[in-house]
């Protein structure tokens, strides 16, 4: 167990180098310069390179949007179709039954790659289902597919994840990179009215209207009330009494209850940040360590533990016609959860939080062990620079004078939080986060006031809240928004069409985990790269495992899959346009920019070894 912070250790007090010439002024002994120097109005080399990155940004936006073409592709998605009772075609999509609709023979379909190549322009349609009649083994089978029509700038369709990306490191500044980044975007498409034209539609989007409910009024209440009523603070002295001894047991309960929650994405990253946080912040973890802990142990778990939303979801971009462990939607089910075992990144993410909850900063990088040491020696939980994503509001408690506060106060609400999302999981087969929070604040609100506190004080400890986490929400929705634009203008479209298909099956796996960690650290989603990506992915695994004539091919392909899905899980963990890394910030109160640079080291380091082992498993397996 770590040794208890010393209380006569006083904070680091950052030192000054005297300006060239005052000292000697001071004594008489120097001339009286010629020319004194403001140093406040100099530009700082990182504002200046924030300047130079923006004002290229602009200009490159504006060169796209007149002078770059846009390069049509066809996105074709195999779906397995089957008459329903009624004689319809349909398919099954994330457990319900959906209608194809008409469908047009696949050679007269303007949305082919060569009917796009040859057409001047936008084209008529943005999806069409069609049939084919294909050949697998000599055997012709009839397919049906749905035809998107996608485009992209080539390289340029990067542009707004880098410069969004880029000055949110550099400047340490999330709101004004991310908003950069959506005018960028935005400027590409020839969206000039940004109010009118990109944000108000954005805020009309349900993407954007969840973060609003649950992430500003749900969440932001529910810390509100629990600091209005001191909750939080008694939980986290209880834990302390009972199971938290110190640093290391407090980031041992966190990264376990990242595990319990192991449904991944956002809910975890949300009920977790706001369970552990008291506890961690009474033991002095520093915020860099329990966000990274928070962060690294959701989705990676969600990827091996998957009883969750996320097979249902991925199962049906599985489908290969003429593979016959891929043909059911059981079969696809299976072949998930056989493939489990090849999530190397998602295990070995978890395996180094937990190293990180015994001490064991080895693999953990420079960064988190910076901050382990600056919490342990200063009991400084941010960086001096550090711009927290939640207000400092949100951290004490503000009990009001003769109010009595209990535990219980913070266990019902969580019990019955926990409670709902787990069983709507089971019963309605996804967790129904927006019940969850709002039946724990309604019910910490009418605690409150049951055991007497004035009506104002919980309005007030509400507004609180709301003011708390205003300023995550708003990144929240801009990341949305840079995100969707990114989609739009094809980032990862040019990013698949980069891979070709013409590559030697043992750098295959290697080759499309890093095609999908960078497919989802420009659009900032690992569902959304999945869509893009397991797509192509799997057709395009099954005809190497035919060309090289593999002995394993169901290994293979699982490997290939593993791949893929871990990959995503890296890309969007480490983006600072993610909602997960954004999330994991706001609850744990770290900087988001911070959050990342220190979480990528120890990430990559799992990504590089889970590389090796994919390799080194198809080398000798398949």
């Amino acid at each position: 167990m770590s040794n208890p912070e010393d209380p006569d250790q006083s904070p680091e007090v950052e030192h000054f180098e005297p300006v060239a010439g005052i000292e000697q002024a001071a004594t008489g002994t120097a001339e009286q310069p010629d020319i004194v120097v403001d140093s406040a109005k100099v530009l700082k080399p990182s504002k200046l390179l924030a300047i130079l990155i923006l004002a290229f940004g602009l200009l490159a936006s504006l060169y796209v949007a007149a002078k770059v073409d846009v390069h049509w592709i066809e996105q074709k998605t195999v779906y397995n179709t089957y008459p329903n009772n009624a004689g319809e075609l349909v398919y099954t999509y994330k457990g319900q039954e959906t209608l194809v609709g008409e469908v047009t023979p696949y050679l007269k379909s303007p949305l082919r790659q060569e009917a796009l190549s040859s057409a001047k322009g936008k084209p008529e349609l943005e999806s069409q289902w069609v049939v084919e009649t294909i050949s697998q083994n000599g055997i012709e089978q009839t397919q049906y597919a749905l035809l998107e029509a996608k485009f992209h700038f080539g390289f340029w369709s990067l542009l707004p994840a880098i410069i969004a990306i880029g000055l949110c490191l550099v400047t340490k500044e999330a709101l004004t990179a991310l908003f950069s980044g959506v005018v960028v975007g935005a400027f590409m498409l020839g969206r000039f009215d940004i109010t009118d034209a990109v944000l108000l539609p954005s805020l009309g989007s349900k993407s954007a209207a969840g973060i609003i409910l649950l992430y500003l009024w749900l969440l932001g209440g529910l810390m509100g009330i629990w600091s209005r009523t001191g909750a939080a603070q008694a939980f986290a002295e209880y834990m302390t009494r009972h199971f938290v001894k110190g640093p290391k047991s407090a980031k041992f309960v966190s990264w376990l209850m990242g595990v319990i929650f192991f449904q991944g994405g956002t809910i975890s990253v949300v009920l977790v940040g706001t369970i552990v946080k008291p506890v961690a912040d009474q033991q002095k973890v520093s915020h860099e360590e329990l966000s990274y802990i928070v962060d690294s142990t959701a989705s990676p778990i969600a990827s091996v533990l998957a009883f969750n939303a996320w097979p249902i979801y991925v199962q049906a971009f599985l489908f290969v016609p003429g593979v016959a462990f891929l043909a059911t939607e059981a079969d696809r089910l299976n072949f998930f959860f056989d493939s489990v075992g090849f999530s190397f990144y998602g295990i070995l993410a978890v395996l180094g939080t937990l190293l990180l909850s015994f001490g064991i900063t080895r693999f953990a990088g420079p960064g988190i062990r910076k901050a382990h040491e600056r919490a342990r020696t200063t009991g400084q939980l941010d960086a001096p620079d550090a711009r927290p994503m939640s207000a400092k509001e949100l951290h004490v408690s503000q009990v009001p004078e003769g109010y009595k506060t209990h535990v219980l106060e913070f266990f019902l609400p969580l019990t019955l939080l926990i409670g709902t999302a787990v069983g709507t999981f089971i019963y309605m087969g996804s967790p129904k986060v927006n019940w969850a929070f709002g039946i724990a604040l309604l019910v910490s609100i009418l605690v409150a006031l049951c055991k007497g506190m004035r009506l104002g004080d919980v309005v007030e400890g509400i507004g609180d809240g709301l003011k708390g986490v205003v300023f995550g929400s708003v990144i929240l929705v801009l990341a949305v928004t840079i995100g969707s634009i990114s989609r739009e203008i094809g980032a990862g479209s040019y990013m698949v069409e980069l891979l070709g298909d013409k590559i030697p099956y043992i750098a295959l796996p290697v080759a499309l985990q890093l095609l999908t960690m960078i497919i989802a650290f420009s659009t900032g989603t690992s569902w959304g790269t999945y869509a893009i990506a397991f797509p192509l992915s799997m057709p395009l695994a099954w005809s190497v495992v035919q060309a090289n004539d593999l002995a394993n091919p169901e290994l293979f392909m699982s490997v290939c899959f593993a791949t893929v899905l871990n990959g995503s899980v890296y890309g969007d963990q480490c983006s600072p346009i993610s909602d997960t890394t954004i999330l994991s910030s706001m609850t744990t109160g770290c900087d988001l920019t911070d959050h990342v640079k220190t979480q990528i080291v120890p990430a990559s380091y799992a990504a590089a070894f889970a590389a090796i082992l994919w390799t080194a498993t198809v080398a000798f397996f398949a």
